[in-house]
């Protein structure tokens, strides 16, 4: 199991989950969820819910990541499967993204 921390201009709006490749997690905060001066983060993700599930990476999620030519020497150089959507977006979506949304991987103790 993987952890990722969600943040929405800076502020953390909550937890991604990869329970393995096959079922990814989305959690808002509590004070992130309950604050309605806060948006939600995408949306396909709107604070109506404060746990998402699914069978694969959400799309929201996926389009952080390079696709085609780009995604290959991205892989290339940071030497990365390109299956390993997780590791992808750790690595490349901690700081230089398009928007509000940045993702911080959670390491392990």
């Amino acid at each position: 199991m993987r952890n990722a921390e969600v943040y929405c201009n800076g502020i953390q709006a909550g937890i991604l989950t990869e329970e393995d490749r096959h079922h990814y997690k989305f959690r808002y905060n509590d004070a992130y969820f309950f604050d309605s001066n806060k948006p939600a983060i995408s949306l396909t993700l709107p604070k109506t819910k404060q746990e998402y599930s699914s069978e694969f990476l959400f799309p929201f999620f996926a389009n952080l990541i390079a696709e085609g030519y780009n995604l290959k020497i991205q892989c290339q150089y940071l030497k990365i499967d390109e299956r390993d959507i997780m590791s992808l977006l750790g690595a490349t979506a901690h700081k230089d993204t398009i928007g509000a949304i940045t993702i911080k991987m959670i390491e392990k103790k």
